[in-house]
């Protein structure tokens, strides 16, 4: 798909890393799947991983961390 950021790039499949700032704590999650636009790097996540990331996020959050770097689950 064509970047509606820098309406140059092309989008292609990869993997980001998200950060998050919930309820007072600081999530990372890497390996994200995500379409990347090979031009400036903008990330476009499926409604799907959005979900899910989301999910991930706010069970940490609901552990108690304050700091956090994991991995994406994708189940």
């Amino acid at each position: 798909m064509k970047c509606v950021i820098c309406k140059h790039g092309e989008t292609k499949p990869g993997i980001m890393t998200a950060s998050f700032d919930h309820n007072g704590a600081t999530i990372i999650i890497r390996g994200v799947p995500a379409e990347v636009c090979q031009t400036c790097g903008e990330n476009y996540l499926t409604e799907d991983v959005s979900t899910k990331l989301l999910s991930q996020v706010r069970d940490a959050a609901r552990n108690g961390v304050q700091i956090d770097v994991r991995q994406y689950l994708a189940a």
